[in-house]
């Protein structure tokens, strides 16, 4: 028999149930973890961050992992703001059944992301740096940029496999912001490739943007680092 856990009711938005671009070099599946301590403008799942209930809970979500088992190689958990929730012993059941866990953050939540990556928990991190500090509160509506500070110094020092990304939106973000955070990336000692992906229209956003006029001119950008746009 299967063992349920008393995991939170319904914290699981949705499930994508299957994805080959989410995690790097492996067929996985999504889990949408409800709620976030960001309101970023530009965010997209207005619906996931706003939700306090979800359509599934995370033993729904274990029960679909155990039919999956050798057809799919990985879990990403994200949100929202996945370690606004407590994932150690739902993490440890997945790696249990074998599956590798990525895990998008915006990494504000320090001693949750410390605890998961010091039990070996995690094999991927997509590490969201928002804003260099002087935009960060005006772009998140959160003071958190010191948690996230020392996240992103963790995972430098850290043998773990994983991205710094940032979303481009060109009213909040111009070319200078972009190439002070290439190069507090680089002082900090990042050395991995640094993902730009841009801000994509859909229905409705938080802040409800349109697609900006204004030009960002790549040229502009300093080749401290390897820039990849998405």
């Amino acid at each position: 028999m299967n063992q349920k856990y008393n995991f939170p009711e319904k914290i699981v938005y949705d499930l994508t149930k299957f994805t080959h671009l989410d995690f790097p070099d492996h067929l996985a599946c999504i889990v949408w973890l409800v709620g976030c301590n960001m309101r970023c403008d530009y965010c997209y799942n207005k619906s996931i961050v706003f939700s306090k209930t979800g359509q599934m809970s995370l033993n729904d979500i274990l029960s679909f992992l155990r039919k999956r088992v050798g057809r799919l190689e990985g879990v990403v958990l994200s949100g929202g703001e996945a370690t606004e929730h407590d994932l150690i012993l739902f993490c440890q059941e997945v790696k249990k059944l074998g599956f590798l866990i990525k895990l998008d953050t915006n990494g504000t939540n320090f001693e949750k992301l410390k605890q998961l990556y010091e039990l070996n928990l995690l094999d991927y991190i997509a590490l969201d740096y928002k804003a260099p500090e002087y935009k960060f509160k005006a772009l998140t509506y959160s003071n958190k940029f010191e948690q996230f500070s020392k996240s992103l110094n963790l995972l430098i020092s850290s043998n773990l496999n994983f991205e710094v990304r940032t979303t481009l939106h060109a009213d909040l973000l111009n070319e200078e912001d972009i190439n002070f955070i290439i190069s507090d990336l680089k002082t900090r000692g990042y050395q991995k490739e640094y993902f730009l992906q841009n801000f994509l229209e859909t229905e409705e956003n938080i802040g409800n943007l349109k697609t900006s006029n204004k030009i960002f001119k790549k040229s502009k950008l300093i080749d401290d680092l390897k820039v990849v746009w998405r």
